[in-house]
C-alpha cells in the first residue's frame, strides 16, 4: 500500500466523521452511523468523563486531521515499516489517535497498548480505517498484555509511569511523554470575549488535557471579577458528577486548612506556584514586568504544551491543534522516519 492509497483511506474515514457529525450518513452508512451512535453512549458508561459532546469534538479534530491538504502536512514513505508500540493515555477521548495517524501514515504497523480508559472508541476508528482500505489490516493491531515484539515505543503517561516506560523501554528508540500542561498569560485588558474564548481552554474535556489551561499568569493587582463573570456560560460542568466529585473534595480541603480562594460554585480560583492544578481549581500567580513572565516560562518549558496570550495561542483555541502541532513539541513523523 503506497501513501497515495493510505491518504485516500485516511480521507475517505475523515468524510464519514463529517457525515457522523452532520447528522447526513449515506444510505449504504447508516448501520455504520447507528453503531457509532451506540458505542459513544458505552464510552460514557465506561468513563463518565467522556461526555457525548466531548467525543464528538475529539472525532471532530479528527476529521481536520483527515483533510488531504492537512495528510500532505506530514505525509512520508517511510523505508522500512517497523513494529511500532503505542502505549496509549486515556485522559481524553481517542487522544492515541495521532499517534496512530503518524504511524501508519509512514507506513510502519501501530501495536496499540490502550488504556483502561478508553478502550471503545480507538478499535471502532481502526475498523473504519480498514473499512475504507482493507490494507490498513496489516498496519493496525491491539496488544494485550506482554509485548515483546517491537522495533520502538512512543509511550503516553504521567511522570510517575514515565519513569517505568524509561526503566523496560529505555533500549528502543522512543519517545516518552510526561505531564504537561498549558497556561494563559492575561494582562488585565483583555475583553470579556477573549475571558469567555479562554473558558474553553480551561474546561473543555474538563481540564484533564494537557493543552488545557491549568494556570494563569497575571499582573499585580489584577481583578478577577470579569474572568469570573465570562466563565458563567461553563457553569453546567458542575452537573458532571466526576467534575463535582473533584471540586467538593478540594473546597472541603482548602476550608478545611483555611487556605484563601475566590469561589463562583463551580471553580476556585487560588494563589499558587505549582502549573498542575486539580480538577475545579485553577491556580493562579502574580507577575511583575514581562521579564518575570519569560523567566516563567523558560524556567518551566519541559512542562507546558501550551501559552495562551495576545502574543501566543489565541483565546479558545488550544484544544485545536493542527496536524503537525506533535506533542511535547517531538516531531513523531520525524521520529519514526530516522528509525
Amino acid at each position: 500500500m503506497n501513501l497515495k492509497q493510505r491518504t485516500k483511506g485516511l480521507v475517505e474515514a475523515g468524510l464519514f466523521i463529517n457525515r457522523f457529525l452532520q447528522n447526513s450518513p449515506l444510505s449504504e452508512e447508516k448501520q455504520l452511523h447507528d453503531g457509532l451512535q451506540l458505542l459513544i453512549k458505552e464510552a460514557y458508561l465506561q468513563n463518565n468523563w467522556f461526555t457525548e459532546d466531548y467525543v464528538k469534538l475529539a472525532l471532530e479534530g479528527i476529521s481536520e486531521f483527515l483533510k488531504e491538504s492537512e495528510l500532505a502536512k506530514i505525509g512520508a514513505e517511510s523505508k522500512t515499516g517497523k513494529k511500532i508500540l503505542i502505549i496509549c493515555a486515556g485522559n481524553i477521548p481517542m487522544v492515541a489517535f495521532h499517534d496512530i495517524l503518524c504511524v501508519v501514515l509512514t507506513n510502519n504497523k501501530a501495536i496499540i497498548k490502550l488504556s483502561s480508559d478508553d478502550k471503545i472508541l480507538i478499535p471502532f476508528l481502526m475498523k473504519l480505517l480498514v473499512h475504507y482500505e482493507p490494507s490498513f489490516e496489516n498496519l493496525v493491531f491491539f496488544a494485550e498484555g506482554l509485548v515483546t515484539d517491537f522495533d520502538a515505543v512512543i509511550a503516553t503517561g504521567s511522570n510517575n509511569s514515565a519513569l517505568y516506560f524509561e526503566k523496560y523501554f529505555g533500549k528502543y528508540p522512543h519517545i516518552i511523554r510526561k505531564n504537561r500542561t498549558s497556561v494563559a498569560i492575561l494582562t488585565g485588558d483583555e475583553t470579556k470575549e477573549n475571558l469567555r474564548n479562554l473558558g474553553k481552554d480551561i474546561f473543555t474535556y474538563y481540564g484533564l488535557g494537557c493543552r488545557n489551561v491549568t494556570k494563569l499568569l497575571v499582573p499585580k493587582g489584577y481583578s478577577f471579577n470579569l474572568l469570573f463573570e465570562s466563565l458563567l456560560d461553563f457553569s453546567d460542568v458542575i452537573n458532571n458528577k466526576k467534575y463535582a466529585n473533584n471540586y467538593d473534595y478540594y473546597k472541603a480541603i482548602y476550608l478545611l486548612e483555611n487556605h484563601q480562594f475566590l469561589d463562583n460554585n463551580f471553580l476556585m480560583i487560588k494563589e499558587n506556584d505549582s502549573l498542575f492544578s486539580p480538577v475545579g481549581t485553577l491556580y493562579f500567580q502574580y507577575y511583575l514586568n514581562q521579564s518575570d513572565v519569560t523567566n516563567f516560562i523558560e524556567q518551566n518549558n519541559n512542562k507546558l504544551q501550551c501559552i495562551v496570550g495576545d502574543q501566543y495561542t489565541g483565546y479558545g483555541q488550544s484544544q485545536h491543534p493542527g496536524i503537525n502541532d506533535f506533542a511535547d513539541n517531538v516531531n513523531t513523523i520525524d521520529f519514526l522516519l530516522s528509525l
